[in-house]
């Protein structure tokens, strides 16, 4: 398992994010402030975290399935990314795709974050890509 040391500047000690278990790629990141998200309505929720990504990696932001089979609660932006160079406060956009009204409070765990390496892509143009079987097949070509 890779790590890397990541800084992280918190308004509220107690909503620091963890790891849950031993091999879990994520850790629960938590709402700063309550609130309510109305169904079919998306909301900015704040978390009071800052982080410092060394170079070459990034921060993801992922729904946590919990949420999502129990609420209908997603993220419409999923993976949300937070690049190395960011330095504001980690802000999740959850949506809420249920008929209900999802109520959430300060400590609640929203979102998971997974940090992870990043390969920088150096383009080259080209006039004919290289065969495979595959081809352009795509959209379900392989059956349902």
């Amino acid at each position: 398992m890779q790590t890397c040391k990541v800084k992280i500047k918190a308004d509220f000690p107690e909503l620091m994010p963890e790891y849950k278990t031993e091999h879990a790629a994520g850790m629960d990141i938590m709402a700063a402030h309550g609130g309510e998200i109305k169904p079919f309505e998306r909301a900015l929720v704040k978390t009071g975290l800052y982080i410092e990504l060394p170079e070459g990696f990034e921060a993801q932001i992922r729904p946590r399935s919990g949420l999502a089979l129990k609420n209908g609660i997603s993220i419409p932006n999923s993976p949300g990314t937070i690049d190395a160079d960011y330095r504001g406060e980690i802000g999740v956009i959850l949506i809420n795709l249920s008929n209900e009204t999802f109520v959430y409070s300060k400590g609640d765990r929203i979102a998971q974050m997974v940090v992870a390496p990043v390969a920088k892509a150096v383009f080259e143009a080209v006039d004919v890509l290289g065969e495979t079987e595959r081809g352009a097949g795509g959209f379900g070509h392989t059956g349902v």
